[in-house]
């Protein structure tokens, strides 16, 4: 736009436009503003009636139309934000912060101004843009708040190192008597322990727990029926509450904690101090919780929360079960063509039927439990890395007999094989019976594509070289080099005189010399 216009001829010429049927994108392309504050003028000419189809109105009377209301500032104060109100809005309502607001205003516009200047129009935003709330306050054991928060850098004399911290808060939403503590990791297997925690410090479990959507806790952040881990899920019955999830993005439902818990400890509790470690950290929060915030006047109930809870809270809580909640870790897990799933580095066998479905696996203390579906079909004791839980009733028929084939019954089948099978078999155990018995198994199970004769021969022959393993035998059968002479036992004419291989064994090595044998029998007669 050619020349310098005041703000009322710049506003409209982009009425005109938009009575001409521009559209929003080349009217901000050739007017050298942001599509946004086209859209903006575009819903203020819509409101006003300048774009209903009559002649545009005058500059003087575009003037009166534009001024601000007798609250508004004056139109020569205003903000340098104020053509872009509605993308800040936008951005305001979901939640992003101030500094990210101006970032995003000068990645995106050429936003000239200062931060100060988005700061202050965000200050007189806020009480004509914020939303009305209803203070709701619940019954005594009806509710608890949890949240997690950054609380800083702490020692960890387990690892011997520092590490990053947060802070556990659950929160009693009738009393505000709560509990905390310092934990290294966000997951399910901490956020069960510290609820036990929790509960057994307040001596009682509330019938509801309100919680932010927290990936250890919650699979899928939906609205209504969240999907909620199935070790969490079973803690909640064990206890017997309710798991109630926030609704995404609104952490004011929850405010009990947001701000007077979690906030409220790192202000007071933890701010300015320095501990030896985690541990020192724990003890010092439990000392707090006990003396100074459940002895404070509460800023919002005006009374004490240990004395309210004393008073009417503690025997309103539903009662702790007799025994403790043991975590139960949920994997999936598939079942492979051996009629097993793999779950920390040992074996569990399962129904035969269920080849290659995922099951569900539950490892509680010593027990394994595997579930297809929400049906039960198999239950071990947990084994060691490598170990192997087999139940014969979950093979197929066919296999159940190669199942019973023990080192001792292998060796009696070479055996029947012929001797050289019975040596290589022997061998191939050697101190490592179970180790090694299922290529035992392969070998003696060649006998029925083979036969017994060749298998014993192909046996004679890696024995012959010292190779005692199954590829030896399944190379010398395919390759059908059994059928071969051994090594230094190649046929010659009889009356050739005939030097030994350089780097062959006598074949005296492997058979003995019937003469040799004639004439050591006649040495003793």
């Amino acid at each position: 736009m050619a020349g310098r216009r005041s703000p009322v001829t710049d506003i409209r010429e982009i009425l005109r436009r938009l009575h001409l049927g521009e559209p929003d994108r080349r009217i901000a392309r050739d007017l050298g503003i942001s599509r946004n504050t086209v859209a903006h003028y575009r819903v203020w000419a819509a409101r006003h009636g300048v774009l209903d189809g009559g002649a545009l109105p005058d500059v003087a009377t575009l003037a009166e139309l534009l001024a601000p209301a007798p609250s508004e500032r004056p139109a020569h104060e205003q903000s340098l934000v104020e053509p872009l109100r509605e993308r800040v809005l936008a951005l305001h309502e979901r939640g992003v912060e101030g500094q990210a607001i101006w970032q995003l205003l000068v990645e995106e516009h050429g936003f000239t101004g200062s931060y100060s200047s988005v700061k202050r129009f965000l200050r007189r935003l806020a009480p004509s843009r914020s939303r009305a709330t209803l203070r709701l306050e619940v019954g005594p054991g009806e509710e608890a708040q949890v949240d997690f928060g950054y609380a800083g850098q702490f020692l960890d004399p387990e690892h011997g190192r520092v590490r990053r911290a947060w802070v556990f808060v659950m929160t009693l939403s009738c009393s505000r008597h709560q509990y905390a503590e310092l934990v290294f990791e966000q997951t399910i297997e901490t956020w069960v322990r510290l609820h036990r925690a929790a509960f057994e410090y307040f001596g009682g479990v509330p019938r509801r727990v309100v919680l932010d959507n927290l990936r250890a806790a919650i699979v899928h952040a939906a609205l209504y029926d969240p999907e909620v881990q199935r070790s969490y899920r079973e803690c909640a019955e064990h206890y017997g509450f309710l798991i109630a999830p926030c609704r995404p993005r609104t952490p004011e439902h929850k405010g009990k904690v947001e701000q007077g818990g979690v906030h409220y400890v790192k202000r007071n509790a933890l701010a300015g101090r320095a501990f030896r470690d985690v541990h020192d950290g724990n003890r010092h929060l439990l000392r707090w919780c006990l003396e100074v915030a459940g002895r404070r006047t509460h800023g919002t109930t005006k009374q004490i929360p240990l004395a309210v809870f004393d008073e009417i809270e503690r025997a309103a809580l539903r009662p702790l079960p007799v025994s403790p909640w043991e975590l139960a870790e949920w994997k999936q897990a598939k079942l492979h063509s051996d009629c097993h799933i793999v779950f920390d580095g040992a074996y569990y066998s399962a129904p035969h039927r269920l080849l290659g479905e995922r099951l569900w696996v539950r490892a509680a203390g010593s027990k394994i439990e595997l579930f297809h579906e929400y049906a039960l079909v198999a239950t071990h004791r947990r084994g060691r890395p490598g170990q192997r839980r087999t139940l014969v009733a979950h093979l197929p028929p066919e296999k159940v007999h190669f199942l019973l084939q023990t080192p001792a019954w292998c060796r009696a089948r070479a055996a029947e094989i012929g001797p050289a099978c019975a040596l290589f078999i022997d061998a191939l155990l050697g101190d490592r019976p179970l180790d090694r018995l299922r290529s035992a198994q392969g070998v003696l199970r060649f006998v029925d594509r083979y036969g017994a004769e060749r298998v014993d021969a192909a046996c004679a022959r890696a024995h012959a070289v010292g190779e005692y393993r199954y590829h030896t035998i399944k190379a010398i059968l395919v390759h059908a080099l059994d059928r071969q002479p051994l090594p230094g036992l190649t046929p010659v004419a009889s009356n050739a005189a005939v030097s030994p291989p350089r780097h062959a064994r006598p074949w005296t090595t492997f058979f003995p010399d019937p003469e040799s044998e004639d004439r050591r029998s006649l040495a003793w007669t």
